[in-house]
């Protein structure tokens, strides 16, 4: 295949979050490589006031598949690539490609595909409840957004689609950004075979820092997933051996603190306050599919003290590029900060073997060579659907076309 020229989709929440960098990021590296980049937009702000509208086109949107549509006629397009189509765009989206009969690859950020709530995360603990069945216990706990009404909207969506095969017959590649969020999403339901594992990436490369700054760094939002409560708890015993700076808002952002509190702040501003920390903490206790602040770290040569939950140990390597403590346990992550403390020598070789690993693995040069295998595999899937399902669709459709149908 010739990639020219790719589709790029995605829906915007209310709040920015990393999900919006990684399609800016990559629309960007396509282009830095000289193909062109259409970009299909919603903006979650369009909801308010939309009531039971907005609930319908999570399920179906004909307004975003006759848009899509319209876009496809008027630029041929080598493959759709789809980052978030919840709620508005939809799954109708992939129909829309299929009509086209344009390859699908939608990259998996979280999983809604498994889970109302997204994050599989409920009452401050993993929930598991919905893998592999029907979503009823969310709607029963109002996972989304706690609420019931909003949770059975989302619950429908997932169960019309999996009843309609969507999941298995639209989409000609998934990407997971970790290989523990791709066998999880297989765990409930989603084609193996169709599942491949890309990372995300960091661009620009921010540069590698001194860390002789001498403090400890948060970055992210302060909400309870994120593990902001053991954070706190950690600095109370922590004291001033070491002074923790916080970058970032959210719900918690108004509880005690021993720490300094930065607000919001710029990418290049939270660059910069990585490349003079000694040490990140990341102290989730949600499975995270693939924490970009970890891979941002390593870019700037920053050692990470991380939550030993989910993906996180597929990034971060205990004794080597930082370490890893017991989810939701202040004592062990106060353990883990004094021992970097008590250790110059080996904090100062986990710097650089952060760096190395940002190299390896996390720079858009890279990301572009399996980008562009992804988007070649989406291709093969489709020829290969095609010749299979060739007999049943003269069949079925006779005289009439998939656009017919759709």
């Amino acid at each position: 295949m010739r990639l020219r020229t790719v589709l790029s989709v995605h829906n915007f929440y209310r709040q920015p979050g990393g999900e919006d960098r990684v399609f800016a990021d990559e629309a960007a590296l396509l282009e830095q490589h000289g193909h062109t980049v259409v970009r299909y937009e919603e903006h979650n702000r369009r909801i308010a006031g939309a009531g039971i509208a907005a609930a319908g086109s999570t399920v179906w949107s004909d307004r975003s598949f006759r848009r899509l549509r319209s876009v496809m006629r008027e630029q041929t397009c080598d493959v759709a690539h789809f980052h978030n189509t919840f709620p508005l765009i939809s799954p109708a989206s992939y129909y829309a490609a299929r009509a086209a009969n344009v390859p699908v690859v939608q990259t998996l950020h979280n999983y809604r595909l498994i889970c109302p709530a997204a994050s599989l995360l409920r009452d401050g603990a993993v929930c598991e409840e919905c893998i592999g069945r029907a979503p009823f216990p969310g709607v029963v706990h109002g996972c989304y957004r706690g609420s019931r009404p909003a949770t059975a909207a989302v619950a429908a969506m997932l169960t019309i689609h999996r009843a309609s095969g969507t999941w298995q017959r639209m989409v000609d590649v998934y990407i997971a950004p970790s290989e523990f969020a791709r066998q999880k999403l297989i765990a409930g339901g989603l084609p193996a075979e169709s599942i491949v594992t890309k990372p995300n990436f960091v661009a620009p490369d921010p540069g590698a820092g001194s860390g002789d700054g001498g403090y400890a760094l948060f970055a992210g939002r302060l909400s309870e997933e994120k593990g902001v409560h053991t954070l706190f708890q950690a600095w109370e015993s922590l004291g001033t051996a070491i002074p923790l700076l916080v970058s970032g808002d959210g719900p918690l952002s108004e509880m005690y603190r021993p720490a300094t509190l930065m607000g919001h702040q710029p990418r290049a501003k939270i660059f910069e306050l990585m490349r003079n920390a000694s040490v990140l903490i990341f102290p989730s206790i949600c499975y995270e599919c693939a924490p970009m602040t970890v891979i941002e770290a390593f870019a700037c040569g920053l050692p990470v003290i991380a939550s030993n939950i989910g993906s996180i140990p597929e990034f971060v390597d205990h004794g080597r590029t930082g370490l890893l403590f017991h989810p939701g346990d202040a004592e062990d992550l106060v353990r883990q900060v004094r021992w970097t403390l008590e250790h110059p020598d080996r904090l100062a070789l986990m710097r650089q073997a952060a760096r190395q690993e940002f190299e390896a693995k996390y720079t858009a040069e890279r990301n572009y060579k399996l980008l562009t295998e992804v988007y070649e595999l989406a291709f093969c899937n489709r020829r290969r659907r095609q010749m299979d399902f060739a007999p049943l669709n003269e069949r079925v459709l006779g005289d009439a076309s998939l656009e017919d149908l759709y």
